[in-house]
Parts: C-alpha cells; sequence; structure tokens
C-alpha cells in the first residue's frame, strides 16, 4: 500500500498543477482537502476537478463557523491591523485550515502534507510553522521550492501541457485568496508600486465613487467584545458577516491598496476588500472608547500591534499569542454595548454609541460645575505635572543654554 499525501487544495492555479505534479515525481497517493473558509467556490466542481486531476481522494471541509467564531471573533476583540491597514484576511485563515491538514493526515496515517505556496511567500511560513507546532512529525512537501517552474506564467504552460483546467490566464494573472472575511489581490500590473490599481478587480464592494449617493445606517450590538445584534437582529456568525459585506460593500467600505513588509524579508503590493469587517473593527474600537479606562486602552493598542505581527508571521499555536488572547479576553469584560455607524461612499463615521458600562459622565465631562470635580483643584494638579519641566528650564537657564 502507498504513502499517502494531504495536499492543501483549492483549486486555484498553484494546487490544480500540483496533483499531477506529485505523481510524477513521488509513489503517494494525494489526499486533496478543500477547507471551506467562505471562499464561495462551486465545491461539487472542486471536488470533481480534483478526482479528475488524480487525486486519491478528496474531503471538503466547511469549517466557516469555526472560522467565524474561534478566529475572526478574536481578531474583533484583539483589534489586529498589519502596518495600520491589513485586517489579516489570509493570516487569519491559515492556522485553521493547517489545523483540518493535520487532522486529515492523522485519519489517513498520511506522513506528507504538501502546499501550494510561492516560496516567496508568507503563507509556507504560516502553513508550516502551525503544522510543526500540531505534529511535529509529518513531513513537508513544497513543490514552488522544488520544481522547475518558476512563474505563474511557466505555471499556466505546465497546466495547458497535462490537461489541467485552471481558473487564470496570462492577461487576467492575479493572485487571489477570498474567504468569508475578505478577498486580496496581488501580482500582474499590481507589482509595479507607480500603477494605480483597477476598480474592476474587485468583487466584494462597489468602488467608493460609485456607491449608493445615499448614507446608509447599521446598529451593531456587542457583548464583552463579540458581536450578537445587527440592527436588533440575533444573527448566526457566518449569517452576520454575510450581512455586513453585503452593507459594507454597497457602500464602498473596506478597500486598502498596501505595500506591506512580507516576513520572507521583501516587501509586497496587494490590494485587499474586506467590507463586513472594517465595519466590525470601526464599531468595536467606538465602543472600547467609551467603556474601557485610559491605560487599558493605550496598553491594548501595543498588543494589538503584536498580536497582528504574530498572526501576520504565522504564530497562532503559541504560548504568547494564548497568553495576549488571556489579555485581550479581560479588556473586553465591560465592552458591552451598542454603536450606530454611518456608511457613506467609502467612509465610516460614528452615528452613536450607548452602553451601560459608559466611563464618559456628561455630568463630569460638560464645562460646568460637578461634585466630582473642581475647576480649582486642576492648578495644583498643573503644577505637580509640570514640576519636571520647571525645574529642567530653570537649570538649562542658569547654565546659560
Amino acid at each position: 500500500m502507498k504513502d499517502k499525501v494531504v495536499l492543501a487544495y483549492s483549486g486555484g492555479l498553484d494546487t490544480s498543477i500540483t496533483i499531477p505534479w506529485l505523481k510524477e515525481n513521488y509513489d503517494l497517493d494525494v489526499v486533496a482537502v478543500c477547507v471551506n473558509v467562505g471562499q464561495d467556490d462551486d465545491m461539487k466542481a472542486v471536488e470533481k476537478k480534483a478526482i479528475s486531476s488524480g487525486c486519491y481522494k478528496i474531503y471538503i471541509e466547511d469549517v466557516k463557523e469555526e472560522f467565524v467564531k474561534e478566529y475572526l471573533f478574536k481578531a474583533i476583540k484583539s483589534g489586529a491591523v498589519y502596518e495600520g491597514k491589513y485586517l489579516l484576511g489570509t493570516s487569519f485563515a491559515r492556522p485553521l485550515i493547517a489545523k483540518k491538514l493535520v487532522e486529515i493526515a492523522h485519519k489517513e496515517g498520511a506522513k506528507y502534507i504538501c502546499h501550494g505556496c510561492t516560496g516567496k511567500g508568507n503563507d509556507q511560513v504560516r502553513f508550516e510553522t502551525s503544522i510543526a507546532a500540531l505534529d511535529p512529525s509529518i513531513n513537508i512537501i513544497a513543490p514552488w521550492r522544488i520544481w522547475d517552474i518558476k512563474s505563474r506564467e511557466d505555471a499556466i504552460d505546465y497546466a495547458e501541457k497535462v490537461g489541467v483546467e485552471v481558473p487564470v490566464t496570462k492577461e487576467k494573472i492575479y493572485s487571489e485568496d477570498k474567504n468569508i472575511w475578505h478577498i486580496s489581490h496581488e501580482g500582474g500590473d499590481l507589482e509595479d508600486p507607480k500603477n494605480e490599481h483597477k476598480t474592476e478587480i474587485y468583487e466584494m464592494i462597489v468602488p467608493p465613487e460609485k456607491a449608493k449617493d445615499e448614507a446608509s445606517y447599521v446598529s451593531i450590538y456587542f457583548e464583552q467584545g463579540i458581536p450578537k445584534l445587527v440592527d436588533g437582529k440575533k444573527l448566526d456568525p457566518v449569517e452576520m458577516l454575510h450581512v455586513l459585506n453585503k452593507v459594507g460593500g454597497e457602500n464602498g467600505i473596506g478597500v486598502v491598496d498596501l505595500v506591506e513588509n512580507r516576513l520572507v524579508g521583501m516587501k509586497s503590493r496587494g490590494v485587499y476588500e474586506t467590507p463586513g469587517g472594517t465595519i466590525l473593527y470601526a464599531a468595536h474600537e467606538e465602543l472600547e472608547s467609551l467603556t474601557m479606562e485610559k491605560n487599558s486602552f493605550h496598553y491594548k493598542q501595543l498588543v494589538a500591534q503584536k498580536y497582528a505581527e504574530l498572526v501576520y508571521d504565522g504564530l497562532w499555536f503559541t504560548n504568547l499569542k494564548e497568553a495576549l488572547d488571556a489579555f485581550i479576553d479581560k479588556t473586553q469584560e465591560n465592552v458591552t454595548g451598542t454603536v450606530k455607524l454611518k456608511l457613506y461612499k467609502g467612509n465610516i463615521m460614528v452615528a452613536g454609541i450607548d452602553s451601560d458600562n459608559a466611563l464618559y459622565d456628561e455630568g463630569i465631562s460638560s464645562f460646568g460645575a460637578s461634585d466630582l470635580y473642581d475647576h480649582k483643584d486642576a492648578e495644583g494638579f498643573i503644577k505637580l505635572f509640570s514640576l519636571p519641566y520647571k525645574i529642567k528650564a530653570l537649570k538649562d537657564k542658569k547654565a546659560g543654554k
């Protein structure tokens, strides 16, 4: 009986040509695994294509709910944004996909896992680091680091040679990754930062300048940092993302054009569409501003940056990430309430925040008198606060500076 290799399979260019390549170069049965994180593919067609391409067996794993509840809700609570722009749509999906690959490798008794990530990309690190953390005994096959194919054009030529249909052409050569959270676009004319990206590539949103002329309002209720209601309606996690993607998309919300620093050391450019996620991040941050005290709010911003780096670098299954989750969960205990947002042609504006846990007190913050704050108290506070700078100025004057 042959040994088996579990292949992370999407039906895209890279993984489509990997099946015949594996069969040409290894004496292994190929078990394809397509993990459905909301990419909207025709899974019956994906299954049929994998079998016709030569795989021994295929698994279609629907993990959309797990993806939203166990990964994306943690994203929202953390506030993680990579390099100030990227909401980590691809990055958050990779550890879950790796987890499913390992589970099926165990089920099938497979000694190998294969992925179609390029040798220049981040995903190879994310997959392999996650697999190593879950089962270090599994061996990795990474064709892009071995084969003679050097470019996407070469890959298309190979697909034609072996008779495998692929969803790209040399004219439309963008590399795209889609899930319920976002879609990314890379490659082609985007590789030159001088080129303005074409809005024709958008799949989830309407270009802001073509969005409808009237504003949309959306209200989101959070409970301890987790979104529960949209416009007063309780929605399951997957349905909630679909609803918010729709309202965000039709208002041109959530496009980012980013030159980012890849983990492997080079810069790359990507265009990301994240309509629903952008709305949830904005609403959650507004609620935190009302319900979280100053030091926790400021320190959590530092934690969010580190959390984003860990996720981007594929370090999901690590002690540090778990420790940061514990800190974040503590900060979310009072992040309960409703945020109303106004959406208009790519812009998000807050239209109201309401929480029983609000730390804002109109009586204290207004310019009028208050039992808890006497205007005269500010004089002594300012004298003490400014004392170090007063001392320095006196020393400088004495020294003739």
